[in-house]
């Protein structure tokens, strides 16, 4: 690729996006409306000047054109796999073959594939200078809705994460190149690193200036990070800048929270990059960095990319962030402003939302709901988790948001199996209710599937005659219990004390509630 100087590219950027403004003017501001086969983003950078050279998404097609391959799963059950593609050429994901296939077991995806022609595929990272061979994720935990359709996005729940280190077309050197992602506002931590972009090829940290990839969280690598975030930022290696000094330069920048979260970076490789961020579901984007590179310390300005793409996690396979996945492309060369708002525009036209509405307090998967204890004794306590561990205390409506959050659960489908349940914490996304040596715990899933089993209860008619009774997936005559305010899976006698058969059918009873928090 022809390097440009300064001058140049500039030149060339305001001819682009005259052209791109002309072409594709009438796709900004439709939210809601569906684009014509066509003028899908891989379309839009194109036209443009800069095209695709990677484009990932298992929720629907990023060209008008592509009728493939969006993603493969692999079941539990027996280890077959099967590749999801488009519901017809420019559309969204099948999810109904994925539930087809994945019915009464577990899924896991473990490939996402490139819609380019350049077969830039992900899969399972392996190990690198920090972190051990990653996990797929679940292939079902994210159910959401785009285009009308129920589809799946990828949830990273640490020790998760794709790569591909002998990628085609991707930017090396000082080449210049864009990308975006579409993640979520409400699934983070402040772990390293949630990032999509362009890194080592030896899962190595190989020093300053060899990353090129969006991060979003709250890892706040450099001061000043305004607000509480979480913040796109650029994962350039060695730091996650929010500027060429590092912290922000933009006071009004507190993070971005909303459930859909439109993220892009561009750098041109010698002296420049950009920063923005925008809701998915609605309007333009901030530009919340435009400059420099980083010229101290030294090592950026140049940059030094090697071409490896990855997901989920760092360079140098750093690999305990959470956060969401939807889809994302990487360009050659670096993209106007006017198709990056053109792409914003496509990605609202999308509609991403939440799954179609679930009532609270059911147990449905998507609902949000509380679990009340029975036992005469009780009725005012509900499962909680205080730090890690899991127990009963009274929660009221004068109670603290503290523990209104921390007595509330999301309903999953079942981790181990779907007719069965899971629940996710629902103010550390990412965190289930599992057991471990018979007593329950709030932990991160980490997608083994021990975790997944221990992790799955599966709702039968309380014990004592009215509520829900929960049975372990994996060890089915243990039921959750409270005994002594302290959470458990029991029997109904054993030679454990919360295996006691005194009260044994009303402590296995739960109330499932409206949510404290919703």
């Amino acid at each position: 690729m022809i390097l440009l100087r300064p001058a140049h590219w500039k030149r060339k950027l305001l001819f682009v996006a005259t052209i791109a403004a002309v072409g594709i003017a009438g796709l900004v501001g439709m939210p809601g409306r569906s684009l014509a086969a066509g003028t899908l983003p891989c379309d839009i950078y194109a036209s443009a000047g800069t095209p695709c050279v990677a484009a990932h998404s298992t929720t629907r097609a990023l060209f008008g054109s592509y009728g493939g391959r969006l993603y493969q799963v692999r079941r539990a059950s027996d280890n077959g796999t099967r590749d999801i593609g488009v519901v017809g050429a420019g559309g969204y994901a099948d999810a109904a073959a994925q539930d087809a296939f994945c019915g009464g077991t577990a899924c896991v995806i473990t490939v996402i594939y490139d819609q380019t022609s350049r077969h830039n595929d992900l899969t399972p990272a392996p190990p690198g200078g920090v972190g051990g061979q990653d996990a797929p994720v679940p292939a079902d935990a994210l159910p959401i809705t785009a285009g009308g359709r129920t589809v799946y996005g990828a949830s990273f729940s640490g020790h998760m994460g794709y790569r591909d280190n002998s990628t085609s077309g991707i930017a090396t050197g000082s080449q210049p190149e864009g990308m975006y992602m579409v993640t979520t506002g409400t699934h983070y931590n402040s772990s390293c690193c949630f990032d999509y972009g362009n890194a080592e090829t030896n899962n190595l940290d190989n020093g300053n200036g060899h990353m090129d990839a969006i991060y979003f969280g709250t890892l706040c690598w450099f001061s000043p990070c305004h607000g509480s975030g979480p913040w796109v930022m650029a994962d350039l290696e060695n730091g996650l800048f929010q500027s060429n000094t590092g912290g922000s330069q933009n006071t009004g920048y507190m993070g971005n929270r909303n459930p859909f979260v439109t993220a892009m970076l561009k750098n041109n490789g010698t002296n420049y990059f950009a920063i923005k961020d925008g809701n998915a579901q609605s309007g333009g984007l901030s530009t919340r960095y435009s400059g420099a590179l980083p010229t101290s310390p030294s090592g950026y300005s140049p940059m030094h990319k090697e071409g490896a793409i990855i997901l989920g996690i760092g360079g140098d396979n750093s690999n305990t962030a959470i956060g969401s996945f939807y889809e994302g492309v990487m360009t050659s060369g670096l993209p106007s402003d006017a198709a990056e708002n053109a792409v914003q525009a496509n990605i609202v036209s999308v509609g991403y939302g939440a799954p179609s509405p679930v009532a609270a307090g059911t147990l449905n998967p998507g609902s949000t709901i509380s679990l009340r204890a029975t036992t005469a004794c009780c009725t005012t306590r509900y499962i909680r988790h205080q730090n890690d561990g899991v127990v009963t205390s009274e929660i009221s409506s004068g109670s603290s948001s503290v523990d209104k959050n921390d007595g509330s659960w999301i309903v999953r489908r079942g981790l181990a199996n779907n007719s069965c349940v899971s629940f996710e914490s629902r103010n550390y996304p990412g965190d289930f209710l599992r057991h471990f040596d018979y007593q329950l715990y709030r932990q991160p899933m980490d997608g083994s599937a021990i975790f997944r089993a221990d992790a799955t209860f599966c709702p039968q008619a309380g014990k004592s005659g009215s509520g829900t009774s929960f049975a372990s997936y994996n060890y089915p005559d243990r039921f959750l219990r409270h005994y002594n305010d302290t959470l458990y899976i029991a029997s109904n006698g054993g030679s454990h004390a919360f295996d006691a058969s005194a009260n044994w059918a009303a402590d296995v009873t739960w109330a499932v509630t409206a949510p404290w928090a919703p």
